[in-house]
């Protein structure tokens, strides 16, 4: 039997009653990371408070240095909210979605913490109970990812597939390349999963949007096949960026992948990257500083001398 096959659960059906027999004493966390998500942080928030006090015991959402109402948002929906800079604030915050789920290490309890992404559009219940089967019903597994269909949204329309465009034209090609072992991980780079808390305090965070391959890459290289699972969870609705914004994206993911692959990057954390835009009809550079760096394994924080 294949790990795809043994490790992938393409209808999961646990129920709350299921998901409670195998929880038993251990406790669980919902984190979403937000920065200026006030139209969608509620929604996602309500998605998870039916599960509030049976499956989940805390739904917790780190803002990122929001400027608009994703604090009062968040809050008035019934979350927990957490500032960045209220957690470990001995540390300068760095920018960035890693930076947020790395704190919300300390900032929360679980034995189990389940990641969901603060801009998703009508979201569902059912994705953390999916996600938290795996990773509370099969011994050895420490990292659940979610997968789904991406429909692409542009402007007014909608496409049913084309999004997870990163995924499909970098992230997947370079796992192909580097870890073929991982070619049958439907979404690298997907923001919804399940963590248990020995694995999340025992491995570095990359600061950015390297974070979700950094953490696959670790759980297999810690694990191997076998401490990994995924589950479908349907459809996902999201903004969508635009090719820049990805481009910079790619970046990041691209420097955090090659250092656990063993390629040699360059010393400095911030790297230019240089794209080209067009102004009056002429092709001119537009350099962006990228953060690839990565945050120690939080136990090692905590056992710092204060």
């Amino acid at each position: 039997m294949t790990w795809f096959s043994s490790r992938t659960w393409q209808s999961p059906q646990w129920t709350i009653a299921d998901l409670l027999c195998l929880k038993g004493s251990r406790t669980v966390s919902v984190v979403l990371p937000a920065l200026d998500e006030e139209a969608t942080v509620g929604g996602v928030v309500r998605a998870v408070l039916p599960l509030l006090g049976s499956v989940v015991d805390e739904c917790v959402v780190v803002d990122s240095g929001s400027t608009d109402r994703t604090v009062t948002v968040a809050a008035a929906a019934g979350a927990r909210v957490v500032h960045r800079g209220d957690v470990l604030p001995e540390l300068a915050p760095l920018p960035g979605k890693g930076e947020v789920l790395w704190r919300s290490i300390a900032a929360t309890s679980g034995d189990v913490l389940v990641f969901l992404d603060s801009d998703l559009v009508n979201p569902d219940p059912g994705f953390v109970t999916a996600l938290l089967g795996p990773i509370l019903g099969v011994p050895g597994v420490h990292l659940v990812k979610g997968f789904y269909r991406r429909p692409l949204r542009l402007e007014s329309a909608e496409y049913g597939t084309g999004g997870g465009r990163v995924t499909e034209l970098m992230a997947r090609p370079l796992l192909a390349a580097l870890r073929p072992e991982l070619s049958g991980v439907i979404q690298p780079l997907g923001g919804e999963y399940a963590v248990t808390r020995e694995f999340a305090e025992s491995v570095p965070f990359a600061a950015g949007y390297g974070v979700e391959i950094g953490l696959l890459l670790d759980a297999h290289t810690r694990f191997g096949l076998d401490g990994l699972a995924q589950v479908n969870l349907g459809v996902r609705k999201h903004r969508n960026r635009s090719l820049l914004q990805l481009g910079v994206m790619a970046r990041q993911i691209l420097g955090t992948a090659l250092a656990r692959c063993g390629v040699e990057q360059p010393p400095d954390e911030l790297t230019e990257f240089t794209q080209f835009v067009q102004v009056d009809g002429e092709w001119l550079p537009d350099a962006t500083e990228v953060l690839v760096a990565d945050r120690p394994p939080m136990r090692d924080v905590r056992a710092r001398p204060r």
